[in-house]
């Protein structure tokens, strides 16, 4: 009997070649999708569980809640230092705990210095809670003191070649200083589906690291660096997170400082709240700034989930639009297998195998476009996704169950609709090719869902498109072109040199302007300080950044009121001496600064740019021993966003300083900004070798920025191509079915006077009707979706109806283009072979 099945289905498929092209191509497409979203959802969510004893690893973040004083909202996955020792003393749960710390360092070998991009110190063993597969070295022993390291094969190759690194000594240069440092391990290239940006991995004491800087050890305000904790076995982590609340009221002192100025007693502890995040969690968690590597959001992960089933879905209704379509060429068959004795259940079974066995050739077809694209996908998402069959994570079960989940879907009306034809009324000698009553209705709400999805997908693609053009486009408060930003300035080896290095720059042919800066265009820093207005307690959240008195113009950024910096203004420069030097900022309290603000600063103060000039108020710049410092506004400038759109814009209070800076602004023109960056890098080469030059353009920066809404826009524009394709397919089956269908009824019409042309127009509004309905769905939603999405933007365009009418007008024309040639040739055809029968 079953074999019998399959003979039928494989001659039915043979039959018309249209037909099951279209049925399994267009199934092969959707399900080919649906692996490839179901293997990129698994391998997001594989992030960091290949680790052995994940489940007892934990982050401890903290996150920064929103305040009345302007202060914004960060989940950050970086905490303080001060956390880790008053976690490990409150908590016996807590089996270990290292402090990674995100400072960069040097790293000269054989006389040449280099920058390593994946370095980071830490104050423990951090490999006994992070146990990453060892390939030289003892884990255990690895990080036993302050002066052994561990190399990613990757860097070892990079730096030793081929050679054995085990012993091999590496000086390490920062903060000013330089250790010598032994590779006592080395360990496997971590795979992509890591939170984790491993490459140099060197213990230090922070005591001695930080030796002119022990603010930043006590602090409860300074983010640095990561907290890693090992749990002990059957510790609750929700117990402890319940804690934390009490924990942070034990632990963390009030801040007095604004209570010297006037103000009110403050504590970290109000603004910020700490959790403990086990490791496999964190790509797809809450806290997701400043992040090792950049992570991902369970909304993005549902989002392109449902695309995935909703383009399956598209083709699993070509295939039911289809088959009830051809009923009636299959109704003869049904009627003789009945009188021949075949029950309705045999017929269900039948065309239900039938549908399987079609989903089982499209899967076959599907796998091998699987294999064919995974290379592009895994290169356009940086990914590492492997196709397995068998075994743990293997996809051989999910490829059975969706085959059967599908044909079974797929088939089950098709089914049931053929299976219930009447023998006596099927053969009757008119009745041959009896046409399938009662199908319209649903074919048309089938065609209609089809063209839903793909409109909807067409107007997110063109949101998503015009939202990434205008983050990179929009007036930013600064002159994008021609800027070049270098970083690593922040070396105590160019502090000496600094003047001379600017100077030099700005000797170079086509250099304009040089400026030395404490934030730049997508910095990875934050800072941000407390200011109070005279007679107010509360304190008023800016972020605070010191910068030269050439900045401005060298950015090109508009003065609203007041003047820039003067070097020749003594209360202009806020300048101190590093490390710390008690006198000179107790001179700085006692005579006070001044600084310039931007707009949304100064109207945070409640002021407007002319209003703010000459007014003074109390600043929270670092100097806890001495109070509070006096600061008088002396300029306004216009608003700068130097971070991502999506971030709300930072209310900035900018000072001037000599020291401190982490980036250097040059602005050029002409038409050879290569040959300024060569020139640029010889001088710096020449002045300070034992620090890498590292550049870039501001414009390839903001690309950076925006690469993941433009990855996503494309990927919405693959899925939105992919659902216009499929739905195309379907449409034209269907065309070429109802166009066979109504040769008759056309033929009388041409013979009673109708033209070519009031055919097409017949055909084309009878498919035209469906899109337009499709239009009326998929606005709405596709509406509702992208004003929530948008609105993940501090700065966004507006919702207007330009990407609704085109996405609706190119469904159009699209289905219109699908049907045209069916259409054309029913139009033209002589209506005497139509009716010669009759």
């Amino acid at each position: 009997m079953w074999r019998n099945y399959v003979t039928v289905g494989l001659r039915a498929l043979a039959k018309n070649k249209t037909y099951a092209f279209i049925n399994i191509f267009g199934l092969a497409l959707g399900l080919a999708a649906c692996l490839l979203i179901l293997l990129y959802v698994r391998y997001e969510m594989s992030y960091d569980s290949w680790m052995p004893e994940a489940d007892r690893a934990y982050q401890f973040q903290a996150w920064y809640k929103p305040s009345e004083s302007g202060g914004e909202e960060m989940k950050l996955q970086m905490t303080e230092f001060v956390s880790r020792d008053a976690l490990l003393k409150d908590f016996p749960q807590v089996e270990k705990a290292v402090y990674v710390c995100s400072c960069g360092a040097v790293i000269k070998q054989d006389g040449k210095a280099s920058f390593a991009d994946r370095f980071n110190f830490v104050d423990g063993n951090i490999f006994e809670i992070l146990q990453l597969p060892f390939v030289k070295g003892d884990p255990k022993t690895a990080l036993a003191d302050t002066s052994s390291l561990v190399l990613t094969e990757e860097e070892a190759t990079k730096r030793f070649g081929s050679a054995d690194p085990m012993g091999k000594t590496l000086t390490l240069m920062a903060q000013g200083k330089s250790w010598d440092y032994k590779v006592t391990g080395v360990i496997k290239d971590l795979p992509k589906n890591s939170h984790l940006d491993l490459g140099v991995v060197a213990r230090f004491d922070p005591k001695t690291f930080f030796a002119d800087n022990p603010y930043f050890l006590s602090s409860w305000n300074s983010q640095g660096g990561w907290v890693y904790a090992k749990l002990r076995p059957g510790a609750d982590v929700a117990e402890i997170n319940r804690q934390l609340p009490a924990w942070e009221k034990r632990n963390i002192p009030d801040d007095t400082q604004g209570a010297a100025a006037g103000g009110e007693v403050t504590n970290p502890g109000e603004t910020q709240d700490w959790r403990l995040v086990n490791v496999r969690d964190i790509h797809m968690g809450e806290g997701q700034r400043a992040s090792m590597t950049p992570g991902n959001d369970r909304r993005t992960i549902v989002t392109f989930s449902v695309i995935a089933l909703l383009i399956l879905g598209m083709a699993v209704v070509n295939f039911t639009n289809l088959a009830t379509a051809r009923a009636s060429q299959r109704a003869r068959e049904v009627a003789l297998r009945k009188v021949l004795g075949a029950n309705r259940k045999q017929l269900i079974v039948q065309f239900l195998g039938e549908s399987v066995l079609v989903v089982a050739i499209a899967m076959l077809l599907a796998l091998a476009m699987v294999e064919l694209a995974l290379p592009v996908f895994n290169n356009f998402l940086d990914a590492d996704i492997a196709v397995t069959y068998v075994g743990s994570g293997g996809l051989l079960l999910p490829i059975v169950l969706l085959v059967l989940i599908v044909g079974g879907v797929g088939g089950l009306y098709p089914a049931f609709y053929l299976s219930r034809f009447q023998p006596a009324r099927v053969l009757k000698a008119n009745k041959s090719a009896a046409e399938a009553q009662g199908t319209g209705s649903l074919r048309n709400i089938l065609v209609v869902s089809q063209f839903a999805v793909s409109i909807g997908l067409i107007i997110c693609t063109g949101v998503i498109y015009a939202q990434t053009l205008y983050a990179r486009t929009a007036d930013a408060g600064y002159k994008r072109e021609g800027l070049l930003q270098i970083q690593n300035v922040g070396a105590r080896e160019i502090e000496p040199i600094m003047e001379t290095l600017k100077r030099e720059i700005g000797k170079v042919d086509g250099v304009q302007a040089v400026a030395r800066t404490g934030i730049g265009v997508n910095p990875g820093n934050n800072s941000v300080t407390s200011v109070y207005l005279p007679g107010n307690p509360k304190s008023i959240d800016l972020g605070t950044y010191g910068v030269d008195p050439d900045f401005f113009s060298t950015m090109g950024m508009e003065l609203l009121a007041g003047r820039n910096f003067d070097v020749a203004v003594a209360m202009d420069d806020a300048t101190t001496p590093f490390p710390v030097n008690p006198d000179a900022e107790r001179a700085i309290v006692k005579r006070g600064i001044n600084v310039v603000m931007s707009r949304s600063a100064v109207e945070r103060l409640g002021y407007t740019p002319q209003e703010a000039i000459g007014k003074q108020v109390n600043s929270g710049l670092t100097y806890p021993e001495f109070g509070m410092v006096p600061t008088t506004i002396v300029g306004v400038v216009k608003d700068a966003r130097f971070r991502s759109v999506r971030d709300p814009l930072q209310p900035i209070m900018f000072y001037y300083a000599r020291n401190f800076h982490n980036a250097l602004m040059v602005r050029y023109v002409g038409n050879q900004p290569k040959k300024v960056l060569t020139d640029i890098e010889t001088i710096w080469k020449r002045l300070v070798p034992d620090v890498p030059f590292n550049a870039e353009f501001v414009d390839d920066r903001l690309r950076e920025l925006y690469e993941r809404e433009e990855a996503r826009g494309q990927l919405f524009g693959a899925f939105a191509i992919l659902a216009v394709v499929i739905g195309c397919l379907g449409l034209f089956g269907l065309a070429a079915f109802t166009a066979e269908r109504r040769t008759k009824e056309i033929g009388i019409r041409k013979v009673l006077g109708a033209r070519s042309r009031d055919i097409v127009r017949l055909l084309a509004w009878q498919f035209s009707k469906p899109v337009i309905v499709a239009n009326l769905i998929a606005w709405p939603v596709a509406w509702w979706v992208m004003r929530d999405w948008l609105n993940g933007f501090d700065s966004r365009i507006a919702l207007g109806p330009t990407p609704f009418l085109l996405a609706g007008m190119l469904a159009l024309v699209i289905a219109l283009g699908t049907i045209a040639s069916h259409a054309l040739k029913v139009a033209r055809a002589n209506p005497i072979h139509a009716l010669r029968y009759e």
